[in-house]
């Protein structure tokens, strides 16, 4: 059996930057056991893989892994397996991409640009709060003082069956320094906190971004992840909760991920639904690989 793969740059403005992806095609003939093992071996932070060509239900069956297990959900994947299932698949460059996830059917919209360039979105679950955290404690787990911490705004943790504690800092100076200890997040994790701490500040690299972003991602087993879709929805529902910055703003421009030496801009733009705000996360792919797994 001969099955196609790409790997693909995720929240990407130029090549091989953004978070990698790897995305199989014709999985259908896969069993739970090779998809991880494959997964294991692509080691990148999740692979996806697609079954067919064929769409069942309005939309292609795609099921997600990383290194270590299946997941339900997650932003970079979407948008990255969305943009090989049209390359690869479908005619006519269709605007909407729909994907069949364990979880439901995932639409990923294309918007084209200016430039010709386009961004691809998708919609975010609902996003709700959770409990907030004394700033000293999470200014020791990393590795800055409580004078780095933005305490006019809450350590608080956000959550859309996954979670991440959000913590805002006054400088890029002082989310440069940070590093995720271990040892001193033991006792906020003993607490019931997630591993997974997104901090972000206003201050940026670039002009005409709005933030600048860091994701560490130890309960997955990556020390930072260079972009995030999902840490970037709990940020944007963070960001209106607590009115951070300009209460009218809707859209964000993010950079993530320079640390890691592979900097991504994620968007953001939040918009109102009859069940409250709906968050829409988007970024640029472009392709690095193509290839076959015989």
């Amino acid at each position: 059996m001969t099955s196609n793969f790409y790997i693909v740059d995720v929240f990407a403005e130029q090549a091989y930057a953004g978070n990698p992806l790897a995305v199989v095609l014709g999985a259908e003939g896969f069993d739970d056991e090779v998809m991880q093992k494959l997964a294991a071996e692509t080691n990148y932070s999740e692979t996806t893989f697609v079954y067919s060509e064929q769409e069942k239900d309005g939309g292609y069956r795609t099921r997600l892994f990383t290194p270590a297990r299946e997941i339900a959900f997650a932003g970079h994947p979407i948008l990255g397996t969305a943009w090989v299932v049209r390359k690869a698949y479908a005619r006519d460059n269709p605007g909407v991409i729909k994907l069949n996830l364990e979880v439901g059917q995932v639409p990923v919209t294309f918007e084209p640009e200016a430039d010709g360039a386009e961004v691809l979105w998708f919609t975010a679950p609902a996003v709700k709060s959770g409990g907030t955290v004394d700033p000293a404690r999470m200014a020791s787990a990393l590795g800055v003082s409580t004078a780095d911490i933005d305490t006019r705004f809450p350590v608080q943790q956000m959550a859309a069956g996954t979670s991440a504690m959000i913590v805002p800092l006054r400088s890029l100076e002082a989310l440069r320094r940070c590093r995720l200890d271990l040892a001193a997040y033991a006792g906020l994790a003993a607490d019931g906190f997630p591993q997974l701490v997104y901090m972000f500040c206003s201050e940026t690299r670039h002009s005409g971004n709005d933030l600048s972003a860091r994701f560490f991602f130890e309960a997955h087993g990556v020390r930072e992840d260079p972009a995030t879709g999902n840490g970037a929805a709990f940020l944007a529902a963070y960001l209106v909760k607590h009115q951070v910055f300009d209460a009218q703003k809707r859209s964000w421009r993010i950079e993530q991920g320079d640390e890691v030496r592979r900097p991504s801009l994620v968007q953001l733009r939040v918009g109102e639904s009859p069940a409250g705000i709906e968050i829409q996360v988007g970024g640029k792919v472009i392709a690095a690989v193509q290839g076959s797994l015989v």
